[in-house]
């Protein structure tokens, strides 16, 4: 396992800053969320800054994984719009095409994967038409994370088409694909009582490519700081070791960036005592 932290909680440092920050403090890999001022892809000088950073994660020794969730990159009056459930076929094949720039991203970085989530069903929608959408525009996906050999972590978030793990689950099976993995939130799974969360990482170990992780109550879908929601992390913890997990555990508090650094470092301060004891 690799503790790690992702830049939506640092959304106020450049991206060569935040690296150097969290390999400092003990981190050993970042999730890269493409924005506005973090890789973004519609940038002239995104190739420059793309070959940096690869070099900067080189040289301080750290992993990454790709994330796409920015809430405005692609439209600055709807959060998260759109998305690849989305009703509009040219505002899909937007999303299609972000995806695809991501994939390119996480090539170039060598990162462990691409983290997607659905969108939310749209007021106007049946739930049976927006999977369909979804699952075509993931297909395309799909086949160009193929060709490019980039793993795609699929994320199940509170309040969109797929929520929780048994929408996922039948997003998978309309897939069938081995390229489509899981990003596992572990807030997410406390928030919708997809309890106990240490069942859930043994039940789903095999598709298991990223895991997002930070405290929240039941009901509520807030990012908190550990020690101020409820969940219980030593079991947690002690799964992924079991099932042998050995890949990013990535520190999502996208609400902590006005305190970027005293958050990453109470996050690592307790995360990575928990995780040398069960390692």
């Amino acid at each position: 396992m690799r503790l790690g932290y992702n830049t939506n909680g640092l959304a106020h440092h450049s991206l060569p800053a935040a690296i150097e920050m969290l390999a400092d403090l003990g981190y050993q890999s970042v999730a890269i969320t493409l924005d506005h001022c973090c890789l973004n892809p519609y940038d002239d000088n995104f190739e420059r800054n793309l070959n940096a950073a690869a070099e900067l994660l080189a040289t301080r020794g750290m992993r990454s994984v790709v994330e796409t969730g920015a809430r405005y990159l692609l439209d600055p009056r709807h959060k998260h719009e759109p998305t690849l459930a989305s009703p509009d076929d040219e505002q899909r094949l937007r999303r299609i095409g972000f995806l695809h720039r991501s994939i390119d991203a996480a090539a170039a970085l060598g990162s462990d994967c691409v983290s997607l989530w659905s969108g939310r069903l749209a007021d106007e929608d049946g739930r049976d038409e927006a999977m369909s959408r979804l699952a075509d525009g993931l297909r395309r996906v799909v086949q160009y994370a193929d060709e490019r050999d980039v793993l795609l972590g699929f994320e199940p978030e509170p309040g969109m088409l797929i929520d929780g793990m048994a929408a996922y689950e039948e997003l998978a099976d309309r897939l069938a694909s081995p390229r489509l993995r899981l990003t596992l939130d572990v807030g997410h799974l406390h928030c919708l009582g997809e309890t106990p969360i240490d069942a859930v990482i043994r039940r789903w170990s095999s598709r298991i490519v990223n895991v997002h992780i930070e405290d929240m109550r039941a009901g509520v879908h807030e990012h908190l700081m550990f020690g101020e929601g409820e969940i219980d992390f030593p079991p947690i913890i002690a799964a992924l070791a079991e099932v042998g997990y050995d890949g990013g555990i990535h520190v999502e508090l996208s609400r902590h960036s006005h305190d970027g650094p005293v958050a990453a470092a109470r996050a690592f301060n307790f995360l990575a005592p928990l995780i040398r004891h069960y390692a």
